[in-house]
């Protein structure tokens, strides 16, 4: 069958009112096209600053969020599992072949660890008191070197703030995946400043992070996914008093 000009013009114009159709109810982009950018959220077509902008706003305005991974800080690497949001966090850390548990509800932060953990962290010198600590939630001081140290693994927001900032001059590195989501990547200095994948479906959350200079890499997910922080029982608790022992 001959197709006649008027005939596919016809279709031609069809299949726009339906692609315009399906736009305006699903609000996204593009339709039937090679645009890496159809059916997005539309931040890939932005400039790496603006891109940059949007995923740290949507960061700061979610309520919580799931982010694994390593950071290095101080000559030390950190590897992270936590869940956190803005009255507080929780999640596993572990450095130097020592695992430990963090808990902040509010300002109260406390460290749960083995014995040997304690023991470690005493110089050895008073297994009783590691027996004592052994599997228990202590509460750390606000004015021990390890509230300061380590408050901020459970603090969103001052961990977002520190963590989602490219250094240099900024530019994008194509379209990815992670987890199955589809991203932008913006780099800082060609990647040597770090890079960012920006989720391209629903809000521009960032989904990983690798960090300048080498200095650890983090995924993120679960982002506004609410969950509880309970506050230990009593005799799940110690209040080891002042100070710590020193780590």
């Amino acid at each position: 069958m001959t197709v006649t000009p008027r005939r596919r013009t016809r279709r031609t114009a069809l299949a726009g009112a339906v692609c315009a159709l399906a736009v305006s109810a699903t609000g996204l982009t593009g339709c039937g096209s090679d645009d890496p950018d159809a059916g997005t959220n539309g931040v890939g077509r932005l400039k790496p600053e603006q891109i940059q902008s949007r995923t740290r706003a949507a960061a700061g305005s979610a309520e919580a969020v799931h982010l694994s991974g390593t950071v290095v800080t101080s000559g030390r690497t950190y590897t992270l599992d936590m869940r956190l949001k803005s009255e507080g966090g929780s999640g596993s850390v572990t450095s130097q072949g020592m695992a430990f548990r963090l808990l902040r509800i509010g300002e109260q932060l406390y460290l749960k660890a083995d014995a040997g953990f304690w023991d470690q962290a005493d110089g050895g010198g008073d297994t009783g008191a590691a027996d004592k600590l052994d599997g228990k939630f202590v509460k750390v001081p606000q004015g021990d070197p390890a509230y300061r140290k380590f408050s901020g693994f459970t603090d969103k927001d001052v961990l977002l703030e520190g963590l989602l900032t490219l250094h240099g001059e900024l530019a994008t590195d194509g379209h990815h995946e992670q987890a199955g989501v589809r991203t932008v990547r913006i780099t800082g200095d060609k990647g040597s400043g770090g890079t960012l994948d920006v989720s391209l479906e629903g809000k521009p959350y960032p989904l990983r992070l690798a960090r300048a200079g080498g200095a650890g890499t983090l995924s993120f997910s679960d982002w506004g996914k609410d969950f509880a922080v309970r506050k230990p029982a009593p005799d799940e608790t110690v209040d080891y008093g002042q100070q710590l022992p020193a780590s």
